[in-house]
């Protein structure tokens, strides 16, 4: 149905409804000759006389009535699923589909998961974890969530952690038999767990001085998730690169080494991001504020 028809039919609605052209045209917002000449051409459209005219009332014909009958519980239909999308732009509900890295979940989602939820009971949070960046329109996604340099500069973007820093780690048991790596070359003489990009294996970055270094290491293992990583280089199968965060624990605790740590600079870290602010769901604009990151003192 076009949208100039159905116009028409919920015209002849209220006209039929209120028995009366002066209370529909007010009701509706529109003159009373608008009105009448819309249901002329509702009535020439289909080749039928819906209401019957005198000068002191307007009743449904035959037609008329029948065609309000099948037409009142469609067009209240219509109302209420217009109502419903129309509050998702008010209410904090439905579903948000994300896109996100693993290490971004665990990282940045999950810690505030409780909150959230209580806070906000109605919104479910549909979650594809992926490695490298997505077109979130292509997708179908409302947002994602990823390392700043791998943002689309169209993208809004909100910051949702301060800087990261990455950590060389390997475990005391690795170490027994080998040689502490001074520099990014000596990783070179050792078994490296490397991490999968869709581009390919990750080339190792580091820098100090304004010296840049990469460094496409060698090992047993490539995999996709830097949590797997960690756990590789636990149980001492080589040296793995994972976000100081994740690792921090177990250096503490001594059962990861870190090396190469003048060596590893900040990065940006994770920005939440989706496509536009026009029209922002309710839901959408309370997920970004719950993980929104604080500005350091002084900013």
């Amino acid at each position: 149905m076009m949208g100039n028809e159905l116009n028409e039919l919920a015209a002849f609605a209220v006209v039929a409804s209120e028995r009366s052209f002066t209370r529909a045209a007010a009701k509706l917002g529109v003159s009373q000759s608008a009105l009448s000449h819309t249901i002329r051409r509702l009535e020439q459209r289909l080749e039928l006389q819906l209401l019957a005219r005198t000068t002191k009332s307007v009743a449904p014909t035959a037609a008329g009535a029948a065609l309000l009958k099948d037409l009142s519980p469609a067009l209240e239909q219509i109302t209420r699923a217009l109502d419903k999308a129309l509050s998702v732009r008010h209410l904090p509900a439905g579903r948000l589909r994300l896109v996100m890295s693993r290490s971004a979940a665990a990282m940045v989602l999950l810690p505030r998961l409780t909150d959230f939820a209580e806070a906000y009971p109605d919104i479910v949070l549909d979650v594809v974890t992926v490695t490298g960046p997505v077109d979130l329109v292509a997708g179908e996604f409302d947002a994602g969530i990823q390392l700043g340099e791998y943002i689309q500069k169209d993208m809004i973007a909100v910051r949702v952690t301060q800087e990261l820093r990455l950590a060389v780690v390997g475990s005391p048991g690795y170490f027994a038999s080998r040689s502490i790596p001074r520099r990014p070359r000596d990783l070179n003489d050792h078994r490296c767990l490397n991490l999968r990009l869709p581009s390919g294996p990750y080339r190792w970055e580091f820098e100090q001085g304004g010296k840049a270094v990469t460094v496409g290491v060698n090992g047993p293992l490539t995999i996709d998730d830097t949590n797997l990583v960690i756990q590789a280089a636990l149980a001492g199968a080589g040296l793995g690169l994972a976000y100081e965060e994740q690792v921090a624990e177990h250096i503490a605790e001594r059962r990861l080494v870190r090396v190469l740590e003048d060596w590893t600079p900040a990065i940006p870290g994770f920005f939440m991001y989706y496509p536009s602010r026009h029209h922002q769901p309710a839901a959408l604009t309370a997920l970004v504020n719950a993980l929104r990151c604080p500005q350091k003192a002084g900013r």
